[in-house]
């Protein structure tokens, strides 16, 4: 038996509201996070920017930026090469590098209640960080490439990738159980992930250098 699958597991088509890009300056769509006004995401070699109404570029700041994107309010982090680095999006200065745990392979990064989440793509896992050092606290496990992570109102929400097929996933945050699955059409895949808050999930698309804002599902009341 699928250890992440229960009877209580929830299965959909995800709703994709609205598409942006592509973006000519990215090389591909890594990292996406949200700091309330604008959208920001991980192109390759810049970190850029987006007004979410529009879909109008705001601005880039130049760091190593191949994978995850978070921010905590006030700062940016964005993992490169190895290291997780803060940046101070008003100034694009980076104000603190540690490195990231493991040998590679890291793929979505957000913030929540003081942690850094961090997926691990061919590792099939999301470790929970200590911000300041980048230490490894706990470990949650999937079943597939886990790629965006995020948190929202208490719900723990990663993408996947594996061939052809992708999907949005809410996770149990005790135990990484599959509640709920968004699964996304043939061919398009999800590789950065972060929720606006509120009903919306910006999803970065990969080589199509594009983030599609998906319909976040309530919970059913019972």
């Amino acid at each position: 038996m699928d250890k992440t699958r229960t009877e209580a597991e929830e299965t959909q088509p995800a709703e994709i509201l609205r598409e942006y890009g592509p973006f000519d300056a990215a090389s591909r769509v890594h990292g996406v996070t949200y700091d309330g006004a604008n959208v920001w995401f991980a192109g390759g070699e810049k970190l850029q920017s987006f007004d979410p109404e529009s879909g109008e570029p705001v601005r880039a700041i130049d760091v190593p930026c191949d994978a995850g994107t978070a921010f905590d309010g006030r700062y940016l982090f964005q993992l490169g090469e190895g290291h997780i680095r803060k940046i101070d999006p008003k100034t694009g200065q980076v104000v603190k590098t540690v490195p990231a745990p493991g040998d590679g392979g890291d793929s979505g990064l957000t913030w929540a209640e003081g942690f850094l989440w961090l997926g691990k793509f061919r590792g099939r896992m999301i470790h929970q960080l200590d911000p300041e050092t980048g230490a490894v606290l706990r470990t949650l496990e999937s079943n597939r490439f886990v790629t965006g992570v995020t948190w929202v109102e208490g719900e723990l929400w990663h993408g996947t990738m594996e061939g052809d097929s992708s999907d949005i996933r809410r996770i149990d945050p005790n135990d990484g159980r599959v509640l709920v699955r968004l699964t996304l059409p043939e061919g398009q895949s999800v590789s950065g992930l972060e929720s606006d808050g509120g009903d919306l999930f910006y999803a970065g698309g990969g080589a199509s250098r594009t983030v599609r804002a998906v319909k976040r599902p309530r919970r059913s009341r019972r």
